[in-house]
């Protein structure tokens, strides 16, 4: 990967995702294999680029000085979340093959809500991922 592509913008800004993670090799293989992610830097922390994206992946751990009262974690509970990636795909069916091949574990087949077709995945740590087709437009 071309160093230059690293997300430190000299205008505006670039959004990335940053996920805690149990294992970093274990999530950085998983983003790698189901998502072609290309990894900038190998670990301490992760970061990578997924698609037009950035995802940056490290270890959980206590407060630090600028986030004196906040500590990161694993998703306690896969069941209960507030925040997950949206992964927009062209043909949801062609994607649920290949990644469902490549070792993705779905937790439903893709399901036809109208004007999306959609399914979920869960990642190592279980970081709850959308994976969905738009079939309508707006106007």
């Amino acid at each position: 990967m071309n160093p230059n592509d690293f997300p430190a913008p000299k205008d505006g800004f670039v959004l990335t995702h940053f996920l805690v993670v149990a294992d970093q090799v274990r999530s950085r293989d998983f983003y790698q294999k189901i998502f072609g992610g290309q990894v900038l830097i190998e670990r301490d922390p992760v970061i990578m680029k997924v698609a037009n994206s950035w995802l940056i992946l490290n270890e959980g751990g206590g407060p630090t000085d600028d986030k004196p009262t906040v500590t990161l974690t694993t998703p306690p509970d896969p069941n209960r979340t507030s925040a997950f990636l949206n992964v927009r795909v062209a043909d949801i069916q062609k994607v649920y093959k290949d990644w469902s091949a490549k070792g993705a574990k779905f937790l439903t087949e893709p399901k036809d809500h109208g004007v999306e077709i959609r399914a979920y995945i869960r990642d190592p740590d279980g970081h709850l991922i959308e994976v969905g087709q738009t079939t309508r437009r707006p106007a």
